[in-house]
C-alpha cells in the first residue's frame, strides 16, 4: 500500500462501518476506490442510472435533491450517498447540488456488491443509513401508506420449494433457474427450513460441504416467517429485530406461498417511524436508547396523519417498547454477564396485545426454570430491576399495580407462575378475575421460547374450567356500554364540567374482555384481539356476523380514542367528548355501544346462565 493510500485509510477506518468491522474490508475499499474533485461543472455525470456507484465525501458540502427539487439532506465530511440504486437496484432518481468542492473517495457496484456479501455488518450498515433516509423524507398520500399494505400485495412470485432430502446441488440449480436467493425446504407442504445463497457460500463453499448432501444439513430449521394477511411494517419489524434478509410467507394453513426479501421492502421507498424499531435493536448504550425513545411521540403524531388505520399505532407502539425491552436485556447481560439459566421475558396486557397506546404503562414479567439457585435469582433479580428502570427513563410508565419484572411476584419459576393463575382460576374473586384480565393477555419479547411455549401449553389445561369461564361472563356484565334511555349517552363530567365517555373502560376493555373469554375457552393462544377474533372464525362459539361486528367495533373505538390522545384535546387519557363528533360520528358510536352491548349478554347467556 503506497504512502497516498495509508493516509486514506487511517481516514476511511474511522468511518463507519468501517470502523466496526474487520479492517481487511478497509483495506479493500481502499485498494478499489477512485478519488474525484467534485466541481459544479462535473458533478452531473457522477449520478448516472447506468452506473451507480458508492461515493464517500472527504471534504467539500453538497446537497442531494429530489426529483421535486426538494433537499433530502445535507452531505459533508464522512457522509456517504449514491447507495439506495446500488441496494434496490433501481434507477437513480435524485441529483447533486454542489455547495462547496472538494474531493469525493468513489466504489464501484461490483466492489460494492463485494463488500455487501462478504461483511454483514457491512451490508446492514447501508440498508440502516437508506430506511434513515426515508424516514426523513416527505409521506406519501394516505392511500399510499405503505404500512397500510399487506404482505400479501408485495408477492411477486410463487412459492419456490425444496424437499428435506433434496440435494445441496439441486437446490443450488433450482435456485439458478428461478433466479432467486433463497429456496424454501418443506415436507408434506410445511415449511420446515431456509436455504439463502449466504448458506451456499459460507456453510458449502467454505467449509468444503460434498453437494451431494441433503440440503436439510445446512438448511436453517424452523425460520422466522410471517402471514400473507400481516401488514408489511410488521415484516420490516421482523427482519429487524432478527436480522434476517429474507422472510417466508405463508397463507393461514400454514402453507408457503412465498418469499419476502429486504430488497422488496427497500423498494417501497416508504418512509415510517417503524425505521426507529431497527436503531433501537442496535443501539450500542443506555444514552442511545434514551435518545432514540424521546423521537417516539413526535414521530407517532406524524405518523397517525398518515394512515387510515390509526389503530395500527398500538401495534407500532408496542413493537418499539419490545426493541427498547429486548435491547435492555442485551445491555445488562453485556455488563452482567449471560444469563446463568434461560428465561423468558415476557409482557401482559396492552403491550402483550400489541395495543398500547401514548399512556400505556409497563405490564411485564420474567418466566424463570423451576429451582433456581439464590445467586441465578439475584441476577434475574437484577435483571428485571435494571429493564423495569430503564424503561421508565425512556418514557413508558411504571404500572401503579407493580406488574413489572423487578417485583418478586412478577419474577417467578414455571411452577410458581402455575400455581398462581391455578389459584384465579380455582378461586374466582373480583380480585383474581381483574388479574386475570391482565395476566391471560401475554406474549414473549426476549429469551427462551420453549420455556414460554411450555408455560403456554400449561395455561391452556389448566384454564379448562366452565365455572371459571361462568365467572369471566359474570364479571363482563357487570361493566355497561355508556348509552340510556331514549338511545343517549351517559356522559361523566371533568372538574371543569367537560362532559366525556370512557372509550376504554365503556368499550375496547369489553370487546377485549369478550374475546379473551372466547379465546380461552377454543384454546388460542393469541393475545392481539384482533388476530384471536380471525381465529374464533375457525371455531363454532361465536359467529361470523358477531366476529366482524365486533372486529369493526374495536376498530372504530379505538381510531376514536387514539385520535383523542394524539390530539391531546384536554379530556382524561381514553377520553372523548361526543358532541364534539359530527351526526354520522355520533350515530357509529351509539351502533358501536349497541352491538357491544349485545356481545355481553351472548356471553353471558353462553357462560354465565347457570350463574346469573
Amino acid at each position: 500500500m503506497s504512502v497516498e493510500q495509508q493516509e486514506i485509510a487511517q481516514y476511511v477506518c474511522l468511518q463507519a462501518p468501517f470502523s466496526l468491522i474487520d479492517s481487511s474490508a478497509c483495506e479493500y475499499f481502499v485498494s478499489h476506490l477512485d478519488i474525484i474533485y467534485l466541481t459544479r461543472e462535473n458533478q452531473a455525470q457522477w449520478l448516472q442510472s447506468e452506473s451507480p456507484r458508492l461515493f464517500l465525501i472527504r471534504s467539500g458540502l453538497y446537497d442531494l435533491v429530489d426529483a421535486k427539487g426538494d433537499v433530502v439532506t445535507r452531505l459533508a465530511q464522512g457522509d456517504y450517498f449514491g447507495f439506495p440504486s446500488l441496494l434496490t437496484g433501481e434507477a437513480i432518481q435524485n441529483r447533486l447540488e454542489v455547495q462547496k468542492e472538494g474531493i469525493v473517495y468513489m466504489l464501484s457496484q461490483v466492489h460494492f456488491d463485494f463488500l455487501r456479501r462478504e461483511y454483514k455488518s457491512f451490508e446492514q450498515y447501508f440498508v440502516r443509513a437508506h430506511a434513515n433516509r426515508l424516514l426523513s423524507s416527505h409521506y406519501k398520500s394516505k392511500n399510499d401508506s405503505w404500512s397500510e399494505r399487506k404482505i400479501s400485495e408485495l408477492m411477486t412470485r410463487t412459492a419456490i420449494t425444496l424437499t428435506p432430502d433434496a440435494s445441496i446441488r439441486q437446490s443450488a440449480k433450482k435456485m439458478k433457474q428461478h433466479g432467486v436467493s433463497s429456496i424454501m425446504i418443506t415436507e408434506h407442504l410445511h415449511l420446515v427450513g431456509v436455504v439463502t445463497d449466504r448458506d451456499l457460500r459460507n456453510r458449502v463453499l467454505a467449509d468444503e460441504v460434498d453437494p451431494q448432501d441433503a440440503v436439510s444439513s445446512i438448511m436453517t430449521a424452523k425460520p422466522k416467517f410471517i402471514f400473507e394477511n400481516n401488514r408489511v411494517f410488521s415484516a420490516l419489524h421482523l427482519m429487524l429485530k432478527y436480522n434476517i434478509h429474507h422472510l417466508p410467507v405463508l397463507d393461514e394453513n400454514h402453507n408457503p406461498i412465498g418469499m419476502l426479501t429486504s430488497t422488496d421492502l427497500l423498494r417501497q421507498q416508504k418512509s415510517d417511524p417503524v425505521q426507529l424499531i431497527g436503531r433501537i435493536y442496535k443501539a450500542h448504550t443506555i444514552t442511545d436508547l434514551k435518545r432514540y425513545a424521546k423521537e417516539i411521540p413526535e414521530l407517532l403524531r406524524s405518523f397517525s396523519y398518515n394512515i387510515d388505520d390509526i389503530s395500527l399505532i398500538g401495534k407500532l407502539l408496542s413493537g418499539l417498547t419490545d426493541a427498547l425491552t429486548s435491547r435492555l436485556i442485551h445491555l445488562f447481560q453485556e455488563d452482567h454477564g449471560a444469563a446463568p439459566t434461560s428465561f423468558s421475558f415476557i409482557c401482559f396486557g396492552s403491550q402483550a396485545r400489541e395495543e398500547q397506546t401514548l399512556h400505556s404503562d409497563q405490564d411485564n414479567g420474567l418466566l424463570l426454570p423451576n429451582d433456581l439457585t439464590s445467586e441465578q435469582q439475584a441476577y434475574f433479580k437484577s435483571m428485571g430491576e435494571f429493564v423495569c428502570e430503564q424503561l421508565v427513563e425512556c418514557g413508558i410508565r411504571r404500572c401503579p399495580g407493580n406488574i413489572m419484572a423487578s417485583s418478586d411476584l412478577c419474577r417467578m419459576s414455571v411452577n410458581d407462575w402455575s400455581e398462581r393463575f391455578f389459584k384465579w382460576i380455582k378461586s374466582p374473586t373480583p380480585d383474581a378475575m381483574l388479574n386475570c384480565k391482565i395476566f391471560f393477555d401475554l406474549r414473549f419479547i426476549e429469551g427462551s421460547n420453549a420455556l414460554y411455549t411450555a408455560f403456554c401449553e400449561q395455561l391452556i389445561r389448566i384454564s379448562r374450567n366452565d365455572l371459571f369461564y361462568a365467572a369471566m361472563a359474570t364479571d363482563i356484565s357487570s361493566n355497561s356500554v355508556p348509552i340510556g334511555l331514549f338511545n343517549k349517552f351517559k356522559t361523566e363530567k371533568t372538574d371543569k364540567n367537560n362532559k366525556y365517555i370512557d372509550l376504554k373502560k365503556r368499550g375496547v376493555v369489553i370487546i377485549n374482555d369478550i374475546v379473551r373469554l372466547y379465546a380461552l375457552k377454543a384454546g388460542i393462544r393469541r393475545a392481539n384481539t384482533q388476530e384471536r377474533l380471525d381465529a374464533l372464525l375457525k371455531h363454532k362459539l361465536i359467529s361470523k356476523e358477531d366476529i366482524y361486528n365486533l372486529k369493526d367495533c374495536w376498530r372504530f373505538l379505538t381510531q376514536l380514542r387514539l385520535s383523542t390522545q394524539i390530539n391531546e384535546e384536554g379530556l382524561p387519557s381514553n377520553c372523548i367528548n361526543p358532541n364534539k363528533l359530527n351526526s354520522l360520528e355520533r350515530h357509529q358510536l351509539k351502533e358501536a355501544f349497541y352491538l357491544v352491548k349485545q356481545a355481553q349478554q351472548a356471553a353471558a347467556f353462553k357462560f354465565a346462565r347457570g350463574s346469573l
